[in-house]
C-alpha cells in the first residue's frame, strides 16, 4: 500500500492496491499516484500482473478519490500516524480523529494507541465514542478497521482505528442492510366496518324458544 505524501493538505487518505487505486483527495497526490504521463500507474500494473501471474493486458489500475475520508479507517489511521510523527500529543491527536469521524456521520469509533507513549514502560490507550458492535455478522458489514505502525525515536507505536458506519438505505454513507436487532413497528390497521347486521354469536334464539 502507498500512502499520501501531502498529509497536511489532504488529510492523508491512502492508495489501496486491489484491482483499483483509491487515491487521496488532493490533486498533487492524485498526480503522484499516476506519475509523470501515467508512468507510475504502468509500473504498478506490471508489478501486480507479474506478482499474481495474471495474463498480460488483463490488469488495469485506476485512481479515484475517497468518497468520505471521515468514514475510512485507513485514511484516519494514516492521519493519526502523521500527527504523531509531527510531535502532537497522543491524547489530543486521538480525540481530534474521534471528533472528525463522529462529525462525518459515523455511528461509533474506537482508537487504540499502544507502545512506549511517555515512560519506558509500554502501555495502551483506548479512546471510544458512540456505539460499536464487537461480534456477530454486523462486524463484517458495518465495521471498517485499519492498523498502522509509527516509527518514533523511543520505539514503535501501534495504531488501530475501528469505525462503525450508520445504516444508509441508499448505500452511499453506509451499508444498505439494516442491523438484525432493529424492530420496525407497523401502524395498526383501521377496523373494518360491515354494511349489514352483525353476525349472531351464541345459541340460536329459535332453538332456545
Amino acid at each position: 500500500q502507498q500512502h499520501c505524501l501531502h498529509p497536511h493538505t489532504c488529510g492523508a487518505s491512502n492508495l489501496v492496491l486491489h484491482t483499483d487505486l483509491s487515491a487521496p483527495r488532493c490533486h498533487a497526490c492524485t498526480l503522484h499516484a499516476a506519475g509523470e504521463k501515467g508512468r507510475r500507474i504502468r509500473e504498478l500494473t506490471s508489478a501486480v500482473q507479474k506478482r499474481f501471474n495474471f495474463p498480460p493486458e488483463t490488469v488495469e489500475l485506476y485512481a479515484e478519490k475517497v468518497a468520505n475520508r471521515g468514514l475510512c479507517a485507513v485514511a484516519q489511521a494514516e492521519s493519526l500516524r502523521y500527527k504523531l510523527l509531527g510531535g502532537l500529543a497522543v491524547r489530543r491527536a486521538c480525540y481530534g480523529v474521534l471528533r472528525f469521524v463522529m462529525e462525518s456521520g459515523a455511528k461509533g469509533c474506537e482508537v487504540i494507541v499502544s507502545g512506549k507513549l511517555r515512560a519506558q514502560r509500554a502501555k495502551a490507550m483506548k479512546f471510544k465514542d458512540g456505539y460499536m458492535v464487537s461480534s456477530g455478522d454486523p462486524t463484517r458489514v458495518y465495521l471498517d478497521s485499519a492498523v498502522r505502525h509509527v516509527m518514533l525515536r523511543q520505539g514503535v507505536l501501534g495504531i488501530k482505528v475501528k469505525i462503525m458506519k450508520d445504516w444508509d438505505p441508499t448505500g452511499r454513507q453506509g451499508p444498505k442492510m439494516p442491523m438484525p436487532d432493529v424492530i420496525k413497528v407497523h401502524e395498526p390497521k383501521e377496523e373494518e366496518t360491515y354494511g349489514g347486521d352483525k353476525p349472531f354469536v351464541g345459541k340460536d334464539e329459535a332453538a332456545m324458544a
